[in-house]
């Protein structure tokens, strides 16, 4: 089964730099960052191994993560803007 890859370094390229600016510089940021990976871990592990796990939980589990990107997302904008 091919998996999606969903690596925030890879989904926002151009915000590497702050990316690890608001890890090493905000407690929320890395918190939100390391819940993805892991999440991001989980659901790919899932999908790469075909393992049974219904579609509502990988589906709750994949809108979570985007929750999270979002969230990611708004602070990267806002850090890159000096807000």
């Amino acid at each position: 089964m091919h998996v999606e890859h969903h690596d925030l370094h890879h989904d926002f390229p151009e915000y590497l730099d702050s990316i690890h600016a608001l890890k090493a510089s905000s407690e929320h940021f890395g918190g939100l960052y390391d819940q993805y990976q892991n999440l991001t871990r989980e659901v790919e592990r899932l999908e790469e191994d075909d393992l049974p796990v219904d579609d509502f939980t990988i589906e709750t589990m994949k809108k979570q993560r985007v929750l999270l990107k979002d969230q990611m997302y708004r602070m990267l904008v806002a850090h890159r803007n000096g807000d």
